[in-house]
């Protein structure tokens, strides 16, 4: 271990490396972007024929975002004099793994790889401006030996949260202690029967907070900021995504109320999403349309204090037990695009597996997946289903699309830190593994390239995680994060699924086999990168706000 003054010294030459890679890495952003710039002036056709550069430029920003929160964690940790050997380890590795990939290629997604030439850059021209820190970061694999040296022996795997802060720190152990008890000894048996998540559960869960986590405190809520959330999401979901991803019912639905709702709306129904008392649902998806709301055709037809709801909806997470469907509707016909859509704050009696929707109107069936269970997906038909008038969020028309849009910035941050739960809880489950499986008579830790991946797995973390504390923390200034939400969500989905995957083959055969929860972790991470934007439509939005602002 190092003494103090040798670890005051070494945090100070990481701090002048952090710096000169974040410098390095802006200057080719900045090169990047006037270059994709130039290629796609001829407006959507020309963007859409250059995708792989301009989702490529869409990577690369995140990448360098990356670096930047990277740096500015070690910073943090330097000046609170907790930049210890472990944490100074994982930003070398994060920050040089990722100049490495930003000279050499970019995974965007197995088998897609975005180069310097890609990006109209010419890879001498990269690789000399990242000279320096490229060489300071070459070491054969010895700080990655290291790193997970020392994480065999660390209690607590989680590095990279909001330190010196108390409240997010008890927050944080305080889920820890309801998941470890009630959660993650069940979550395997609710996967393995495709159970949905016990009453007795959410219960607690409200009596935690964690429907109410945002919500102001005058509707009954514990108004608290999105970094408070990302904690809580991030926990939960480490036990099981199933639980995680329920706080998100309630948090796009409240914000969204919380955002357009009417007074009376507010009073009535963020009271009932808090407390849990009433479970809600967002009934977005059509089976034509998939990201492309402009083309929702699901009908909402006034008949005197009434709409009446004709069409079809699928991929409706929780649908039978909700009480709340959040549903987007086109209530103008005559009206294309997005103008003619409107959300509704559509209230339903509970379900159950023999009966998921006993009401007049509406009828569905539950879709079989791979993981993401504990709530189960639907699809759901409406035919004549009743919404009261009163009940069209705002009580304004046409304003559903851009009601929704104000939700993204905060569904992409959730994500995210559901995300970068799934990812810890893989790499956990690997290093546990790895030290305790023995072949050729030690633990297959004591292999480089299992010793890789699970450093490569616990620096991504480390990165995914500042990104979204980042957005979070943009978030709660009241600053636009769009774009920072965005990366986020791209890069965690991306890194959650690395991490379950490389778990699996540390596990080996034991990770095919449905007994061992690295197999669950493996379908759960999957999803991710697909709901709430696909990584594709992601590249896409954070292109363009790319290019717009260059512009």
């Amino acid at each position: 271990m190092l003494e103090q003054a040798e670890r005051r010294d070494a945090g100070q030459a990481l701090l002048g490396l952090a710096r000169e890679a974040t410098r390095a890495a802006e200057a080719i952003l900045q090169d990047a972007t006037v270059a994709v710039r130039t290629r796609v002036q001829g407006g959507r056709h020309a963007f859409d024929r250059h995708q792989r550069a301009t989702h490529g430029l869409a990577w690369l920003a995140t990448y360098v975002e990356g670096i930047r929160q990277a740096a500015a964690f070690a910073e943090r940790a330097h000046q609170a004099g907790t930049l210890d050997e472990v944490k100074r380890l994982l930003v070398e590795i994060a920050i040089g793994e990722f100049l490495f990939q930003i000279a050499g290629g970019i995974t965007m997604s197995q088998g897609e790889i975005v180069r310097p030439a890609d990006l109209g850059l010419p890879a001498a021209a990269v690789a000399a401006r990242m000279a320096g820190p490229l060489e300071a970061l070459t070491d054969n694999g010895e700080r990655r030996a290291c790193l997970v040296s020392l994480l065999r022996d660390v209690h607590d795997l989680t590095v990279g949260g909001p330190e010196g802060d108390e409240a997010l720190t008890s927050i944080r152990e305080h889920v820890r202690k309801f998941t470890e008890s009630e959660v993650t000894p069940r979550a395997h048996a609710w996967h393995l029967a495709n159970d949905l998540i016990p009453l007795d559960v959410v219960a607690q869960m409200a009596e935690l907070g964690v429907f109410g986590l945002t919500i102001p405190q005058r509707y009954g809520g514990m108004g608290l900021g999105k970094e408070m959330m990302c904690i809580v999401t991030e926990e939960l979901s480490r036990s099981y995504i199933g639980i995680g991803s329920l706080g998100t019912r309630s948090e796009i639905a409240a914000e969204l109320i919380a955002a357009g709702g009417t007074e009376e709306q507010k009073r009535v129904w963020l009271p009932k999403i808090a407390s849990g008392a009433t479970l809600p649902t967002a009934v977005f998806t059509e089976p034509d349309t998939g990201s492309d709301m402009a083309s929702i055709k699901t009908r909402a037809i006034r008949h005197g204090d009434v709409y009446r709801i004709h069409g079809n909806k699928t991929w409706i997470t929780h649908a039978a037990r909700a009480d709340l469907m959040v549903l987007l509707v086109r209530t103008n016909p005559d009206e294309r695009g997005y103008r003619g859509l409107s959300l509704l704050l559509a209230e339903k009696p509970r379900g159950s597996d023999a009966d998921p929707f006993p009401v007049a109107g509406m009828s569905g069936a539950e879709i079989e997946v791979l993981g993401y269970r504990g709530m189960k997906e639907y699809e759901i038909a409406f035919d004549g289903f009743e919404v009261p008038v009163s009940n069209l969020l705002g009580e304004v028309v046409g304003q559903g699309f851009k009601q929704l849009m104000q939700s993204f910035e905060a569904a992409r941050i959730q994500t995210a830190a559901r995300s970068v739960g799934v990812a810890q809880a893989a790499m956990e489950a690997a290093l546990k593994y790895a030290c305790e499986r023995q072949q050729f008579g030690k633990p297959i830790v004591s292999f480089p390239r299992v010793a890789d991946k699970i450093a490569l797995m616990a620096a991504e973390i480390l990165i995914a995680r500042q990104l979204t504390y980042f957005a979070a923390h943009r978030k709660d200034s009241g600053e636009r994060c769009d774009l920072e939400a965005g990366m986020a969500k791209l890069l965690a989905a991306r890194v959650a699924w690395s991490a379950a995957d490389n778990a699996v083959q540390i596990h080996g055969g034991n990770g095919f086999a449905l007994e061992f929860p690295v197999s669950r972790l493996l379908c759960d991470a999957r999803i991710l990168s697909i709901f709430e934007g696909t990584a594709e439509i992601q590249a896409n939005v954070i292109a363009r706000r790319l290019l717009d602002d260059a512009g």
